[in-house]
């Protein structure tokens, strides 16, 4: 987590916006400030974009890169410099000038979710499990999802394993230890070096009530993970994800000890119709969590240790979260502004129009000073404290 913004009640803040159509996330590596971009359909192309950090005008574009079925896909850069990305169901290897080096096709006719880097370098990504805007998927009909460990300079598939049920979440992983929210229960699966174990004495159930809906990815802080349920409807985004819930639960933030499996959970606001697409944010030092409800408009945080309610605010925020660690400055969203506040106490400290003209339900990214990236499926916003 990057240290601080360094703004006050009431900073101003400069915002630069370029249309991009289809912005995933921005990730700053050195010298370098990279974008992920993708078309849309059953057989979209996805390209990584060097753009100028201050003008996010492109400086170099790969070349379009194999994909597949539309769902927001992942990029990160690798130990050695190389640079990784999995989109529908391909994956790539570029090398510093965005040229293709390695390409795979992955084996399922799906969208694979993104990935992560294990502490060896390989990556594990596995299929997207649920609905799609305008290819709804039952949850009668949807299928165990597979995870894949490809090796990291050619791409093959050296390990997979089929999961027990489908997950909609992205992957999170501590070393060579991967966790999976599944549509009902957390799973923990093992890499050696050679092989995936599924770890049976660790599979915790945590949708237990009617009405609830499936979880979304996990954060693992304070030896727990962290997650949000409710996530059933996303794919009604619609510029939006406020009234899109479809649970009759209430949605709830999801706290599991990795060492004992021990769940606890607290509701965001206690009403119906509760909706995410996101994970929460913990701040491990100030003992704090954050969680929201999309659905229904409201953002809430509680001491990490009890569960209970340390404030909460009526605001439309649909996005990963932000947090500067050393100050406790937590960005996020309300609709189509950028809100930074106090995670402390909730107070706004700085707002400011994005400029994207929706509501951001993608990935923030700091910038390498008093700056940080928002996208949105209309393109990339970067918001300063600088005067």
């Amino acid at each position: 987590m990057p240290g601080r913004l360094g703004v006050a009640s009431g900073t101003p803040l400069q915002v630069t916006t370029r249309i991009a159509p289809l912005a995933t996330m921005v990730v700053s590596d050195g010298d370098r400030t990279l974008l992920l971009r993708h078309t849309p359909g059953e057989d979209a192309v996805s390209f990584v974009e060097e753009i100028d950090e201050r003008s996010l005008e492109p400086v170099r574009r790969s070349p379009d890169l194999a994909g597949g079925p539309t769902w927001p896909g992942g990029l990160a850069v690798a130990g050695d410099g190389a640079v990784h990305v999995v989109f529908g169901n391909h994956a790539h290897r570029l090398d510093a000038d965005l040229r293709p080096v390695a390409s795979r096709e992955l084996p399922r006719r799906a969208p694979y979710n993104s990935f992560v880097h294990l502490a060896d370098g390989h990556l594990v990504t596995k299929d997207f499990g649920g609905s799609r805007p305008g290819l709804a998927v039952a949850a009668e009909d949807r299928r165990p999802c597979e995870l894949l460990v490809l090796e990291p300079v050619h791409l093959r598939v050296v390990a997979s394993l089929e999961l027990p049920e489908a997950s909609i979440a992205r992957l999170s992983a501590d070393g060579d230890t991967v966790y999976v929210v599944g549509e009902t229960n957390l799973l923990r699966v093992h890499w050696d070096g050679v092989g995936l174990r599924l770890d049976e004495d660790f599979r915790v159930r945590y949708r237990t009530g009617e009405g609830q809906g499936y979880g979304w990815d996990c954060v693992l802080a304070t030896g727990q993970a962290w997650f949000l349920d409710d996530g059933e409807g996303s794919e009604g985004f619609a510029g939006t994800l406020r009234g899109v819930g479809r649970a009759t639960a209430p949605l709830s933030l999801q706290r599991v000890d990795l060492a004992t499996g021990e769940r606890a959970s607290a509701e965001i606001c206690g009403m119906p119709a509760g909706i995410v697409a996101n994970p929460p944010v913990v701040d491990e030092v100030r003992r704090i969590a954050v969680g929201y409800d999309s659905g229904n408009g409201v953002l809430a945080a509680f001491d990490s240790e009890t569960l209970s309610p340390r404030w909460r605010r009526q605001q439309d925020h649909g996005s990963h979260l932000l947090l500067y660690e050393d100050s406790g400055e937590l960005v996020t969203g309300d609709g189509t502004d950028v809100v930074v506040l106090d995670i402390t106490s909730g107070d706004e400290l700085a707002r400011v129009d994005g400029g994207l003209g929706m509501q951001s339900v993608l990935f923030p990214a700091p910038g390498r000073g008093r700056d940080f990236f928002v996208c949105a499926f209309t393109g990339v916003s970067r918001i300063s404290a600088d005067a």
